[in-house]
């Protein structure tokens, strides 16, 4: 793999870190800020729905920007928003300041990711997708847990000073290691950006974007509400709440590097073994949430499974806008980021309920229900070679 995906990894690793860590860090900002667990939970679809904006329009804006300059200058907005959010005593400026992050996260992934299947050979896709991915799973191993353990030592607000901390070796990276040419270089002669928007209406893009977002709003459902399962339910320390952290980041590491093996020349196995799994999974943790030993399994498990069919989904959205050159990785951040702020919302509204801490976790399994209702009978259409037209625009 080339060496600049590593750079861009590392800048991952720094974002995914901000993405995942309010999962460990919800109730210390509900207590400090005078708000709900609920309310705070909302600052995580905040950040996603930033990024379902900010994807696609900054994909658009940054086809004819310096591929160089785009990358720091979002990687430093992103640590600006952070600093900033670590000295405010207002919600809804800590809100507004996790859209921003959000905002040029989604213009940073949507360059990367493009960079990232242009760094490398088609049948190579996937494996570079792992690669840039792999910064988000090192995230919820090193950085997420690191950042809980900051929250319950020193406050949730050294977590944010941390992560604006880590923008900065990323931003060197980028700056010595990143090619300096524009984005739409990288695809001389390749076609206009109305052409690339018109491939939101191929119906087989469509279905593997919806799939991919019921997956992620799976995931991020359960994962969101972690902490108050973790020393609730299973009547733990909140110390426990990194280490259960540290379990999900190590099984979503392995579930992503198997998959980038997999997902470009075998993604079928992966969905058709995963997607039952994953399914059984969610209420499993549910029903066995208050044994800590069973607890900390399952969440290495769902972790594992919910990366694995993540990327093989993503990896199929970017084989199918594959006449998107430029957008390719916005559609991507988009279809990842509606699960993100689809899944905890619903999540929430369980919370209220007789489920309790347990109802993110049911939700869970109803969102893969659905997205496995959905994928059964078009199990071929998804996992089938380019489509014509694809293979044209290759040719």
């Amino acid at each position: 793999m080339p060496f600049p995906l590593y750079l861009l990894a590392l800048a991952v690793f720094a974002m995914g870190t901000s993405e995942f860590m309010l999962a460990g860090l919800l109730p210390d900002i509900a207590s400090g800020l005078d708000i709900t667990v609920g309310a705070a939970g909302m600052l995580t679809p905040a950040f996603a729905v930033g990024m379902i904006v900010g994807a696609p329009l900054v994909a658009a804006l940054a086809r004819n920007w310096p591929r160089r300059s785009s990358l720091l200058g979002f990687v430093l907005v992103f640590a600006a928003a952070h600093a900033l959010g670590a000295v405010t005593t207002s919600f809804p400026v800590l809100f507004a300041t996790r859209v921003v992050a959000a905002l040029a996260n989604a213009g940073f992934l949507a360059v990367a990711l493009t960079a990232a299947a242009t760094l490398v050979p088609a049948d190579r896709k996937g494996r570079a997708l792992a690669v840039l991915l792999s910064g988000t799973t090192v995230a919820t191993i090193a950085g997420v847990p690191g950042g809980s353990v900051l929250g319950a030592v020193l406050g949730w607000r050294a977590a944010f000073w941390a992560v604006a901390a880590l923008c900065l070796p990323a931003a060197l990276g980028i700056l010595r290691g990143v090619p300096a040419g524009r984005v739409q270089e990288e695809t001389t002669g390749g076609p206009a950006l109305r052409t690339e928007l018109a491939q939101l209406t191929r119906p087989r893009l469509l279905l593997v974007m919806l799939l991919g977002a019921l997956v992620n709003a799976a995931t991020f459902a359960g994962f969101t509400f972690l902490a108050p399962l973790v020393t609730g339910t299973a009547g733990l320390g909140e110390l426990w709440v990194p280490v259960a952290l540290v379990f999900f980041g190590a099984g979503s590491f392995v579930g992503v590097t198997v998959a980038g093996r997999l997902s470009d020349q075998h993604p079928a196995p992966v969905l058709a073994a995963g997607g039952p799994l994953l399914l059984i999974g969610w209420p499993a943790l549910a029903v066995l949430a208050d044994r800590p030993v069973a607890l900390l399994s399952l969440v290495f498990v769902q972790g594992a499974l919910s990366f694995a069919l993540g990327s093989t989904l993503i990896t199929r959205v970017l084989h199918e806008a594959a006449q998107a050159p430029t957008m390719a990785g916005s559609y991507a951040t988009v279809a990842l980021n509606v699960g993100a702020a689809v899944g905890p919302l619903i999540a929430a509204t369980t919370l209220g309920t007789t489920a309790g801490d347990l109802g993110p976790l049911w939700a869970s399994g109803l969102l893969v229900a659905v997205a496995l209702l959905i994928a059964f009978p078009l199990r071929a259409v998804i996992t089938a070679g380019p489509s014509p037209e694809v293979i044209r625009c290759r040719m």
